[in-house]
């Protein structure tokens, strides 16, 4: 939990971020990862606190902020990649950040937030790439007609979200700078594929699923291996949810 701040109630617009990739960087550069997530926490701090959010949480190298308009959530999401994308990064380490939006009710306590508004922002998150922004389709109606020049919406279609029963409508952000939404490789996760739907969530694995995430971005073949009932397959799809979008026609 963080500071005292006023913190907005009802219906709040929550910002979702996260490093893309980061457990292999920690793993990799870890000396040079300190100096660039203090820079990162930073510019996305003050992005946040410039369009009148609140930081109530930290998980991981990410950052989660409510606001009262949804409007000013966009607007700090828009300010926070844009000054990331120009930051100078030390070398070797370029960081990329994915952003998630939605808007809903929440029940609040003790300074935190809780209840599927929360949990469907930061599964709005999870789902987008490094230096994407996405939101549902609460959040998008709210801002329609309200955002900023050069800020733009682009329906994503039907997405499938982690551990949520139907479907999310998902746009995606467009502003000046940003094109990562033009190629097909870039695109988040669509319901393409043939992949089972899980029967539960993938609780607790989450530093794995990101090092074979990691590993596959450096080679075409990861084999996982381990005794029976160790979750190997589990792990495996759990990957392959997370790296669909990746792929035209799906995993």
């Amino acid at each position: 939990m963080e500071g005292a701040e006023l913190r907005p109630s009802g219906t709040v617009t929550f910002l979702f971020t996260d490093i893309e990739g980061s457990t292999r960087l920690w793993d990799e550069h870890r000396m040079v990862m300190e100096v660039a997530l203090a820079r990162h926490d930073l510019l996305v701090r003050g992005a946040i606190s410039d369009e009148g959010g609140v930081v109530f949480s930290t998980g991981g190298d990410g950052l989660t902020a409510a606001f009262g308009r949804a409007s000013d959530a966009v607007g700090a999401a828009v300010k926070a990649q844009t000054l990331l994308q120009q930051e100078v990064w030390p070398e070797p380490v370029v960081l990329r950040v994915r952003t998630g939006l939605h808007t809903g009710e929440a029940q609040e306590r003790d300074g935190d937030y809780f209840g599927p508004s929360v949990n469907r922002a930061a599964r709005l998150m999870a789902i987008a790439n490094g230096g994407q922004i996405v939101m549902s389709s609460a959040t998008a109606d709210m801002v329609e007609g309200r955002l900023t020049d050069g800020v733009g919406l682009t329906d994503l279609g039907e997405r499938e979200l982690r551990g949520v029963a139907r479907p999310e409508r998902v746009f995606g952000l467009v502003w000046p700078g940003a094109s990562v939404f033009e190629s097909a490789a870039a695109r988040v996760a669509a319901v393409v594929g043939n992949l089972p739907r899980a029967r539960q969530e993938l609780l607790g694995r989450e530093r794995e699923v990101e090092a074979v995430c990691g590993l596959l971005s450096d080679g075409r073949l990861v084999t996982l291996t381990g005794v029976g009932g160790v979750g190997k397959t589990s792990l495996a799809l759990g990957v392959a949810a997370r790296l669909a979008g990746g792929f035209g026609d799906g995993v």
